[in-house]
Order: structure tokens, then C-alpha cells, then sequence
């Protein structure tokens, strides 16, 4: 938590293993705000966009997470790329495809904006108040 807020903030390099400490970071701070009913689904949909930022950037991640005072979790993971990302009509027989289908699916509401050096990708999460 940054100054006693409900708010968490990391950046982390575009190398392999930053997808594990982003889980593991997430994971920890929503254990430590009592957030236990929304972990594992948080921590599942920061690595598949903390993945696809891997994928397609070249410069640092940033993720973050805020407890909104309305009974939500926000988390934004943000990358140097300003293309924002497409969702794909993953076939049965594809490795991969289908994690903005997955973020859509599971989350309240999800997006994507414009940064001055890039762009985030949102979800929202509901939480028990």
C-alpha cells in the first residue's frame, strides 16, 4: 500500500520471469487488504496481461491496483506499446488467444486507454464489502 491508501503500484522489466513476480506481488497485497474471495482470479487475469504485455512490449510493465470505496478492485497493467489490444476469436485447436476473452468474461468491466507513453489495459473486480 502506497501511504496507508488502497492503492499498490509496481513496475517491473520486460524479462520472462515478470509475469511471476507480478502474481506474486499482486497475490500478497490483496492477502494483506483481506481480499482473499478475489486473489486467485485477480492474479490469474494480471498474468495473462502481464503475458501479453511481454509479448508485444519492449520497455517496463507497470501494474497497479486500487480499492475502490464502491466494493471494486481495479487493476491496470500498463506497457510502452500504444496499440491497444485485440480480442481474438480463438479457435479450439489454438494455443493461445484467449486472454482478453478471459478478462471480458470473468471481470465486471474491462477496457483499454491511451497513456503519454503507451496504453493500460483495466478490469475491474467486484468485492465483498
Amino acid at each position: 500500500m502506497i501511504s496507508g491508501s488502497p492503492l499498490a503500484e509496481w513496475s517491473f522489466p520486460a524479462e520472462p520471469g515478470s509475469a511471476r513476480t507480478a502474481r506474486a506481488a499482486v497475490r500478497e497485497t490483496l492477502r494483506d487488504w483481506g481480499l482473499d474471495t478475489v486473489v486467485d482470479l485477480a492474479v490469474l487475469l494480471v498474468s495473462e496481461l502481464v503475458t501479453n504485455a511481454l509479448r508485444h512490449a519492449s520497455g517496463p510493465i507497470g501494474v497497479r491496483i486500487v480499492l475502490k470505496s464502491g466494493g471494486g478492485l481495479l487493476v491496470e497493467v500498463s506497457d510502452p506499446v500504444p496499440d491497444p489490444p485485440r480480442e481474438r476469436a480463438a479457435t479450439p485447436d489454438d494455443e493461445g488467444g484467449r486472454g482478453l476473452q478471459l478478462v471480458a468474461c470473468t471481470s465486471r468491466c474491462w477496457g483499454t486507454r491511451h497513456g503519454r507513453t503507451g496504453k493500460t489495459v483495466w478490469f475491474e473486480l467486484s468485492v465483498a464489502g
